[in-house]
């Protein structure tokens, strides 16, 4: 369920996409960025199914603090807006809802911003109870500020759940009923996401006994194809911002008796915003419980290192920033500008180029991720009977074999192992020596 308007932009049914032009400013102290002027914003709007049929970039020293570009320049647009036959105006940035009833009613059109925009295409594309559940949370957290009309809908979905909450009290405006239904939805959602995220947490856990690696990054940068060629899943592919919503995990054998967790992850982009990002948070467990991160960076794109800091800072803020990491220059049978290559390689030391199309580079790349595994592990000596050909098998998935000898009736198994898997090496009925041949007694079972 979700908060309807019956006046907000693309209420009711459609007939064909509504014609939206776009709107941003330019501030001094702006960015210079190498895409066409609002071309970010012309891929989210054609990703929600907009047509755009025009851009409008204003230069201003500062925001209008009532109509965000001020009076004058706002009646412009509108007059423009109508005369080419726009149905709805999408500024670039996020306005409040006194800015964008203002704007409205000055261009005599409806306005939405960025934010709004993100959460139209995030709840066309939510397709599990968990993203359906996180959209309708920020949809609620946008929306609560803005609240103008009553929403009966929501009222009867209340009411029918509890009736006292469902009833108004005397002197009570209907403004006010509207607000505390949709702050008591609010708190149902956030009690429900947290139940969500208690059984994600337990899932993620069950799987600490393999490496887990995370693929991270800018949306479109071209995770999800990456993810179906390292692992032979499925997952949905489309050349659109915000194609995957929904966490996938999946096996990937790197190399016979090597195997580690992949996930594919929500993809960031700039200025998310930060309820969005809140209400993500169970989703993006996956990245912040993983062994590693796969930067997954889109090679070919002029505004790569640009997009490289939206998602470092994504990162800072869901409590990710101090996961491992390995920068993946993808899409590498894209690029043309060879100097603009060397130039990102250089302010990205150690990245590797692969192409997921063209599998070029797959090979160095789960290289560099056994790498990463050994690098949290040590070298013993697992004891254990010729006969426990459970363990051993375990064995070559939990950490690098380097031989099995057969003495005195015990198997003792040279390995790479992680201290994580000290304990359940114990529990299969395996004794871990160390160099020296001495009982290792730490144990680490995350």
């Amino acid at each position: 369920m979700k908060v309807d308007d019956p006046n907000r932009v693309g209420a009711g049914a459609r007939h064909g996409p509504l014609k939206a032009l776009l709107l941003g400013i330019h501030m001094p102290r702006d960015p210079v960025t190498y895409d066409a002027p609002l071309e970010e914003l012309a891929r989210l709007a054609d990703t929600a199914g907009y047509r755009v049929i025009e851009r409008v970039v204003q230069r201003v020293q500062r925001r209008n603090a009532a109509t965000f570009i001020g009076k004058g320049k706002a009646v412009e647009v509108g007059g423009l807006a109508k005369a080419i036959g726009a149905n709805v105006i999408i500024v670039d940035h996020d306005i409040s809802g006194a800015q964008s009833k203002n704007l409205s009613t000055v261009m005599e059109l409806p306005v939405m911003d960025r934010s709004e925009l993100i959460l139209e295409i995030f709840a066309k594309r939510a397709r599990t109870v968990e993203s359906k559940a996180q959209i309708e949370l920020a949809q609620m957290e946008y929306s609560l500020p803005r609240l103008k009309r009553l929403w009966t809908h929501l009222s009867r979905e209340v009411s029918s759940g509890s009736a006292s909450q469902g009833s108004r009290g005397p002197g009570e405006s209907q403004l006010e009923t509207d607000r505390r239904l949709v702050r008591f939805r609010i708190h149902a959602l956030r009690r429900e996401i947290k139940e969500m995220q208690t059984t994600r947490k337990r899932r993620v856990e069950a799987r600490g006994k393999l490496f887990t690696v995370a693929l991270v990054g800018y949306t479109n940068a071209g995770k999800s194809t990456l993810m179906n060629a390292l692992t032979g899943a499925d997952v949905f592919v489309e050349d659109r911002l915000f194609a995957t919503l929904d966490t996938t995990t999946r096996a990937w054998d790197i190399k016979p008796g090597r195997r580690v967790f992949l996930s594919d992850t929500v993809g960031f982009i700039e200025n998310l915003p930060h309820h969005l990002v809140a209400s993500f948070l169970t989703t993006l467990e996956e990245a912040r419980r993983a062994d590693l991160l796969l930067h997954v960076i889109d090679a070919h794109d002029p505004d790569a290192l640009a997009h490289v800091k939206s998602v470092e800072e994504t990162l800072s803020r869901i409590e990710a920033g101090g996961v491992p990491r390995l920068s993946v220059l993808n899409q590498i049978d894209r690029v043309s500008d060879v100097l603009a290559l060397r130039v990102l390689e250089d302010r990205l030391p150690g990245a590797l180029r692969v192409s997921a199309v063209t599998r070029e580079g797959l090979d160095k790349l789960g290289t560099a991720v056994l790498a990463a595994t050994d690098k949290r592990s040590r070298e013993v000596t697992v004891v254990t009977s010729p006969g426990n050909g459970k363990l051993l098998a375990r064995l070559r998935e939990w950490g690098s074999v380097e031989d099995i000898a057969y003495v005195d009736g015990e198997a003792r198994a040279r390995v790479r192992l992680s201290p994580r898997h000290f304990a359940p090496v114990r529990r299969e009925g395996g004794t871990i020596l160390d160099a020296d041949g001495k009982p290792v007694v730490e144990s680490i079972d995350e």
